[in-house]
């Protein structure tokens, strides 16, 4: 998923209204934020395969470290530990957000997500294998995110309505690029373009929610 862990970052903000979205959005894709620094470390591979998947041309060939059910459970804990400072239902929440990544996946991806490294048994339920069914979950999933993100965290002006609308324009063409663009040309190219979105879109998330929520 994509826009499907974005979702669920959005969703969140009634629960968390003094987290600032770039949070929730980077615990949501923390796995996939780290992962493109394991790929270019060697320590996880991917390879460009066209026809792997109805909705994704790449094949996870090895990635325990960053998307096993251990490493995730991890990684959760993890990140909750580095806010508990803001208070623990903020930290718990943050906490879920990352492990919502793995069952989100474990939705999406064929069985290629290992429950511990080294493990043999994979999970996957292969929505990725059907490019509507895709499309249709995630969309929805989004539609709904957004609407509960705006009710919560109104605009207080422009800056806040036209780098929020923005930001969801820019997640639903690199979406659409993914989805429906060409391969991408090599693994580093994976890498380079995931640490550099990821570092993007939470820092336009952060711009965004500055100038949002209720007027004090």
């Amino acid at each position: 998923m994509f826009i499907g862990h974005a979702a669920v970052a959005l969703a969140v903000k009634p629960l968390l209204p003094r987290v600032n979205l770039a949070w929730p959005l980077a615990a949501a894709f923390w796995v996939d934020m780290v992962w493109p620094v394991f790929l270019l470390a060697g320590i996880e591979q991917v390879k460009i395969d066209p026809g792997n998947t109805a909705f994704t041309p790449l094949d996870f060939v090895h990635y325990p470290w960053t998307h096993s059910l251990a490493a995730a459970v991890a990684w959760s804990i993890a990140f909750s530990l580095v806010f508990v400072r803001t208070g623990k239902r903020a930290a718990t929440i943050l906490g879920l957000l990352v492990f919502s990544h793995w069952l989100l996946d474990a939705l999406s991806h064929r069985p290629d997500l290992p429950l511990w490294p080294g493990s043999g048994t994979m999970i996957g339920f292969g929505l990725w294998y059907s490019v509507p069914a895709t499309l249709a979950v995630e969309l929805a999933m989004f539609a709904i995110g957004i609407a509960l993100y705006v009710r919560a965290s109104p605009a207080r002006d422009r800056t806040g309505f036209f780098a929020f609308w923005g930001l969801i324009a820019f997640l639903l063409v690199a979406y659409a690029g993914a989805a429906f663009g060409p391969p991408p040309p090599n693994v580093p190219a994976i890498a380079i373009t995931g640490i550099a979105g990821g570092l993007l879109f939470t820092a336009w998330a952060g711009w965004a929610d500055r100038h949002r929520g209720p007027a004090s």
